[in-house]
């Protein structure tokens, strides 16, 4: 205790203090995919409480500087989006690389400054009160203004090594939030207790029984095999973004992508977001049916990922669609559209401000229209496909309604926008969140990477190298029934009790005199 005391004597100087906090929140990045090391985000959870407590005058100060730092690096792929693949300067790319890090940042200092006005003892108002609004300020970070949920507490925990990846089909992301919040705020009241032993043993208690329903919850099969299965085949072109849009490529692009298909013989053949580069009504009539016969001639379904024109001809569409008995240009084409689209990247919310912009920079197709919710699944060979395209998958409840009538999930993604970054490991982790969550198996066709298949517990079962040319096989069976997650319609219920349990707290709080 005479160590901890004389360690945070010294967290009190102002130099040593916002040290430790930036440092603490550099090291947030560690806590997700690709490294995966999810005992460490409890415990920096856990130390920038303590940071507050130590100096409470800058409680909320402290958790903006967290915040902006920690997903300052965990996004630093922004700014590869932005200069080093579409050319924006510098002189714009870098301020607004660093723009979403410091509007995001707003939620956890809005958090602590609401965490300030309950005044309650310290059990409480650490082990119950900031775990509550923490999961609440991360529900309105992914959903307000579109929503960015990148980052939650939630994903570093999505790993099989985790007991509380187990609260991801009970309750979905956010629950698995809340469950990270309580550790790390449990730790805080475990190790910092200047009170009896009773006093230190409930919050160990508290840690203990949670990870132990995590663990149970996480050997539970809340869905089960249908008894279908198939062979399926994610095509990885591993076009660079700057060559995809050149007119140049767009041969060489459709030819690698019709050689890829033409070797696998398995049942379900996907491409990534966009595979290929031209709207599909500006397409020559020939390449479909080529591409609809090579598939169906090897036995297989095919799912391609390609831009197209709405119905009325007055805007476009991100879509996929389904080939598999597709005979001529006049034959209707199911296909899945993008619904959850990316702002500023696949349309513009802004554009009285924002066209400049554009100008400056590579980024074609930047104003996409929305396909709608609720849309079927793709039928593909003995599998109903829910499709989702890229940025979508971060958002679990979307995809509940599709899901419900699936057998198999998929998503397709082009992830060179972002090079070589952590954005394509950080974006698998979020789908291995959704297998779980929905109690199915995930399939991901990327063009750059990574393109993987995930099982219905998350795990990775098989995965494409990264920035190759590659053709992933697997097989996969089809899965049906609910998570509990999926049968109470998603988070709602979780965010609703957790606001009724903040008010509650908030007007029993004791008053100043």
């Amino acid at each position: 205790m005479n160590i901890t005391r004389t360690l945070e004597h010294y967290w009190r100087k102002p130099l040593f203090y916002w040290l430790l906090a930036v440092i603490i929140a550099l090291a947030t990045p560690l806590t997700f995919a690709p490294y995966y090391h999810f005992w460490l985000m409890p415990l920096l959870f856990g130390a920038l409480i303590r940071l507050t407590e130590i100096r409470p005058e800058r409680t909320v100060s402290t958790a903006y500087l967290f915040g902006f730092t920690a997903y300052s690096a965990q996004f630093y792929w922004i700014h590869t989006a932005l200069h080093d693949v579409s050319g924006l300067p510098d002189l714009f790319a870098v301020p607004l690389t660093v723009l979403l890090p410091a509007f995001l940042a707003l939620y956890p200092a809005l958090c602590f400054k609401l965490w300030q006005k309950f005044d309650y003892p310290r059990w409480i108002k650490v082990g119950i009160v900031l775990p509550v609004l923490w999961t609440l300020a991360e529900f309105a970070r992914e959903r307000l203004l579109t929503g960015f949920g990148w980052g939650a507490l939630g994903y570093s925990q999505i790993t099989k090594d985790s007991p509380l990846a187990g609260f991801a089909p009970v309750g979905g992301i956010h629950l698995v939030t809340l469950a990270t919040a309580f550790i790390g705020s449990w730790l805080v009241l475990l190790v910092d207790n200047s009170g009896r032993l009773k006093s230190r043993l409930m919050p160990l208690c508290f840690c203990v029984a949670l990870c132990t329903v995590g663990l149970i919850a996480q050997n539970t099969d809340f869905t089960r095999p249908d008894g279908s299965s198939a062979t399926v085949a994610l095509l990885q072109g591993n076009i660079p973004q700057m060559l995809k849009w050149n007119e140049d490529q767009v041969v060489p692009t459709i030819q690698k992508y019709y050689n890829q298909l033409s070797k696998t013989r398995a049942d379900i053949i996907i491409t990534p977001e966009t595979a290929i580069p031209v709207m599909r009504q500006n397409l020559p009539e020939d390449i479909l049916t080529q591409f609809a016969e090579q598939a169906q001639s090897n036995g297989s379904a095919l799912a391609l990922g390609i831009s197209q024109y709405t119905a009325d001809g007055n805007g476009y569409e991100n879509a996929v669609v389904n080939l598999s008995n597709y005979r001529s240009p006049s034959d209707a084409v199911p296909y899945y559209a993008k619904n959850h689209l990316v702002p500023f990247g696949e349309y513009k919310p802004l554009p009285l401000i924002t066209n400049f912009l554009y100008r400056l920079m590579n980024m074609p197709l930047a104003d996409f229209r929305r396909g709608g919710e609720g849309q079927a699944p793709l039928v593909l060979k003995n599998q109903r496909v829910a499709f989702n395209i890229c940025y979508e998958d971060g958002f679990g409840d979307e995809l509940i309604a599709t899901a419900r009538q699936s057998t198999l999930l998929a998503n397709v993604s082009n992830m060179a926008w972002y090079g070589d970054s952590n954005a394509m490991y950080q974006q698998l982790q979020q789908s291995q969140a959704r297998a779980m969550e929905l109690g199915r198996y995930m399939v991901r066709a990327t063009n750059t990477g990574a393109t993987a298949i995930v099982s219905p517990k998350g795990s990775i079962v098989a995965a494409a190298e990264p920035n190759t040319d590659a053709v992933l096989e697997s097989h996969i069976k089809g899965y049906t029934g609910e998570t509990p997650y999926m049968r109470m319609g998603g988070s709602y219920w979780l965010i609703g009790l957790l606001a009724a349990v903040a008010l509650v707290l908030f007007a029993l709080r004791r008053k100043p005199e």
